[in-house]
């Protein structure tokens, strides 16, 4: 049987994570049993949400079990099956950690589903054509509400996430506001994903500069917020929210750390009657079949572009992974590990 590299959560981390958290192993893949399949991975998704899942505390899943191999997303090909719904050669998503190799029981529906990539690239279906592209439709679409000449904003804008949410904005003939770290995925947010307007928010000291700077790209006000981040960013686009707005809390990256987050201004919530509603993609199945159907076409024809760093090799995963927290990565990152 091949031999399998891993890496596996070794300690969790106390404040910010560091490569010394994981540790690279190499085991024997177990024979197949009846039902199973042997999966070969082409590439590993790293996804912010991963980082909450290192440390042992309460939230909407179970933390990360020590000594076993890191959650993550998948794609790649059947090696070997054992199940008549596979055949050697398929192409395949999953989440089969990071690891080379997975075997899957094929059996429980859902652990492994079957893709085509005449049209969609493999990798795509671990971005907008994959968990973060649904997050972004659901995000927009269930909670959010757009409708055209509305102003949308999204933080992470030239993310997995946010560039996806952006664009579907803007098909739905809303303006699309992006906030991004730096001046060059700011251009690439506005002159290839199509937005209206990007703020670096990096080159703001505070939430009230980014708030002035947020009122110059939205002059009329901010109707949906897709949030990423939190912080200062979640501060400056409340300042601007306008009566009966909606917010999707997705992600609050600026404190994966473990530092508190305080709330400037809690009472715009309320004064401008505001929603805000955080979701966890994987409670909503029930809209990925929409929902990928939309976003499968989108990038088969052309219309929903996106971006992806690639780091080289399994060995790679943890520096990227953290790279990934501070914001190093240009749209989805992905491991190749073939």
């Amino acid at each position: 049987m091949a031999q399998n590299k891993q890496i596996l959560l070794d300690n969790r981390p106390q404040g910010e994570a560091t490569v010394s958290n994981f540790k690279l192993v190499t085991v024997e893949t177990p024979a197949l049993q009846d039902g199973q399949v042997l999966v070969r991975h082409h590439y590993l998704s790293l996804d912010p949400y991963m980082r909450g899942r290192m440390n042992d505390s309460k939230s909407y899943a179970a933390p990360q079990a020590l000594g076993t191999p890191m959650i993550g997303g998948t794609v790649g090909e059947v090696i070997e099956s054992r199940n008549e719904r596979f055949k050697p050669g398929d192409h395949v998503v999953g989440i089969g950690g990071w690891q080379q190799y997975a075997v899957v029981d094929a059996t429980q529906i859902g652990y492994l589903r079957k893709v085509d990539t005449t049209h969609v690239p493999l990798s795509a279906y671990l971005g907008p054509v994959g968990m973060p592209g649904v997050t972004a439709w659901y995000g927009l679409m269930r909670i959010c509400e757009p409708k055209a000449g509305e102003t949308v904003v999204v933080s992470a804008a030239s993310g997995a996430v946010g560039s996806v949410v952006g664009q579907l904005a803007k098909s739905r003939g809303c303006r699309a506001v992006g906030i991004a770290g730096g001046p060059d995925k700011c251009r690439y947010v506005v002159d290839e994903l199509g937005f209206d307007a990007c703020i670096d928010y990096k080159a703001h000291a505070n939430a009230r500069s980014l708030s002035l700077a947020l009122k110059e790209a939205a002059p009329d006000g901010v109707d949906g917020y897709f949030e990423n981040v939190g912080g200062m960013v979640l501060d400056a686009v409340l300042s601007r929210m306008n009566a009966f707005g909606r917010i999707a809390l997705c992600g609050m990256i600026a404190g994966y750390d473990g530092q508190p987050m305080a709330l400037a201004n809690p009472s715009l919530l309320l004064t401008q009657r505001l929603k805000l509603q955080g979701f966890i993609v994987g409670e909503h199945m029930e809209v990925w079949p929409e929902a990928l159907a939309e976003l499968g076409k989108g990038v088969a024809t052309g219309r929903i572009k996106y971006r992806e760093t690639v780091a080289q090799g399994i060995e790679a995963a943890p520096e990227a992974f953290l790279g990934l927290l501070k914001g190093k990565n240009f749209g989805k990152q992905l491991v190749k590990l073939i």
